[in-house]
């Protein structure tokens, strides 16, 4: 019997610096038959735009390209849709405990660095408008999180 593909939602406040990098990431990690990602943000200002200038740039950088995708905002359906919730900060972890419905909601939710500093519950920087430098960072944080996630997902 073949099994169905392991569904994972990353997830910042606007959908346009953090989590589509995340989004990009582990999807070049992963096949698309056996895990679907996808990104949102728990705000709508951005709904539609495509990534920031320099999470795009970055992505390019180590030949990941991201310009092709776009905002949206975070849905309670998510909850439904979704195996695993990654949030990237604190402030996001505020925002979606408000959202979910339940004790079940919660359990699928949990900050991307846990998986390279387990409890620790650390913030990714928010690089929005900053510079590349600042985004080589993020980049890095997120390179490491999601080799772990996508090895963990091998693993299963």
């Amino acid at each position: 019997m073949k099994n169905k593909p392991v569904k994972i939602l990353m997830v910042c406040l606007g959908n346009i610096c953090r989590s589509p990098l995340a989004e990009g990431l582990l999807r070049s990690k992963t096949d698309p038959k056996n895990v679907i990602v996808d990104s949102a943000g728990l705000d709508h200002w951005h709904i539609g735009e495509a990534p920031c200038k320099t999470s795009r740039e970055i992505a390019k950088k180590h030949g990941i390209n991201i310009d092709g995708l776009r905002a949206r905002q975070f849905s309670n359906e998510d909850f439904d849709k979704f195996d695993k919730i990654y949030i990237m900060d604190n402030y996001n972890w505020q925002l979606i405990r408000q959202k979910a419905r339940n004790e079940k909601d919660l359990q699928k939710v949990d900050f991307i660095l846990n998986e390279i500093f387990p409890g620790e519950n650390l913030d990714v920087p928010d690089t929005y408008q900053k510079n590349i430098k600042a985004a080589e960072r993020m980049f890095d944080m997120l390179d490491q999180a999601t080799d772990i996630i996508a090895k963990k997902i091998q693993n299963e």
